[in-house]
C-alpha cells in the first residue's frame, strides 16, 4: 500500500539541514522549537531512519538525511510551484529592490530565490548601484525597498546590522605602508569620507590614485598592490584581504545596514520581501553570537 510523505514535516527537516539548526528552522518557519522537534521525530519514524545524528555539539545529518534532504527540495519546489499557480489568490506583480553592489552577497541571492518560491508570479528587479543613486531612485519612488550601507538612517530606515569598515588591499601586499597612502576608491562610494577624515585626524599624508566610476577598477588597481582601500568587514572582492597593520592605520568607524521601504497598495509583498531580508541578516547575527 503506498504512503505518503508529510510535506509539512519534510520542509521542517529541509529547513533544519538549510539552517544548520532547530533555532533558526522554527524563525524561519514561524514555529516554536518543540513543534519543529516533534516534525522531525515524526518524520523519521513514518520512514523508519535516523535522519540527524545529534551525538555531537551540533546537529549532521545522517547518510539517509543527505539523500532526503536531495529529494526534499525538489519536492517542496514542485509543492510550492503548484500551489502558485493553481491558488487564484496568488500574488501577481514586479517590485524594485536597490541594494548596494558590495552586499548584493552573499545573502540577496537567497532572498530572491525564497521570494521567488513564495511568490512565482511577482518578478522582482534587482537594481544595485553606490547607495548615493539608490537613495536618489528611492526618493523619486522607483524602488519599493532598498538597502543602503550609511552611518545613521534617514527617517524611517531600519538597521539591520551594524559593521566596522576594514582596510583591504592586495594579499600579501605592501601598499599601505607607503606614504603618502595610495587609496583607490569610487567617485560616488560614500565610504570615502569618512577615511579621507580618519587619515587626516591620525596625521598620515594620502593621495587618491584612482578615482573611478567603475568598481572593477578599484578592486584591480588594489589587487595589483598599487593603493589601498576600505569596505564592510567580510565583504570584499574574493582578489582583496584585510589588511593587518598592527596599528599603522587608524581604526575606521562601524556602518549600518540600513532598510528602507516604500508605502504602496500592494504591501503585502512589499512586507513578505521586508522580512525575508530581515531573516537572512538575523540569521547572520544569531550566527555571529554564538
Amino acid at each position: 500500500m503506498p504512503r505518503n510523505l508529510d510535506l509539512t514535516a519534510l520542509r521542517a527537516f529541509v529547513t533544519v539541514a538549510e539552517t544548520g539548526g532547530v533555532t533558526r528552522a522554527a524563525g524561519q518557519l514561524n514555529l516554536t522549537q518543540s513543534a519543529v522537534s516533534m516534525q522531525l521525530k515524526r518524520l523519521e519514524e513514518s520512514l523508519g531512519q535516523p535522519l540527524l545524528d545529534r551525538s555531537g555539539r551540533g546537529i549532521a545529518l545522517t547518510a539517509h538525511g543527505e539523500q532526503l534532504v536531495s529529494y526534499g527540495r525538489r519536492m517542496l519546489a514542485l509543492n510550492d510551484e503548484i500551489w502558485g499557480k493553481m491558488r487564484d489568490d496568488a500574488f501577481e506583480g514586479e517590485l524594485r529592490l536597490g541594494v548596494p553592489h558590495d552586499i548584493v552577497y552573499p545573502y540577496i541571492p537567497g532572498v530572491l530565490q525564497r521570494f521567488a518560491a513564495e511568490f512565482p508570479r511577482v518578478r522582482v528587479e534587482l537594481v544595485s548601484s553606490f547607495t548615493r543613486g539608490l537613495k536618489e531612485q528611492y526618493a523619486r519612488g522607483e524602488l519599493d525597498l532598498m538597502l543602503t550601507t550609511e552611518p545613521t538612517p534617514d527617517r524611517g530606515g531600519e538597521v539591520l546590522e551594524r559593521l566596522p569598515l576594514s582596510w583591504v588591499g592586495a594579499p600579501g601586499g605592501v601598499a599601505w605602508r607607503q606614504r603618502p597612502l595610495r587609496l583607490a576608491f569610487e567617485t560616488a562610494c560614500i565610504f570615502r569620507a569618512a577615511v579621507q577624515r580618519a587619515l587626516d585626524e591620525a596625521g598620515i599624508p594620502w593621495d587618491m590614485v584612482v578615482n573611478s566610476d567603475s568598481t572593477r577598477t578599484v578592486d584591480a588597481t588594489v589587487s595589483a598592490d598599487l593603493a589601498v582601500h576600505a569596505n564592510i568587514n567580510g565583504n570584499s572582492s574574493p582578489y582583496l584581504e584585510e589588511i593587518d597593520h598592527g596599528g599603522a592605520l587608524p581604526e575606521l568607524p562601524a556602518v549600518g545596514i540600513i532598510m528602507y521601504r516604500l508605502p504602496r497598495s500592494d504591501a503585502p509583498l512589499i512586507d513578505a520581501l521586508c522580512e525575508f531580508v530581515r531573516d537572512a541578516y538575523g540569521r547572520r547575527v544569531a550566527k555571529a553570537a554564538e
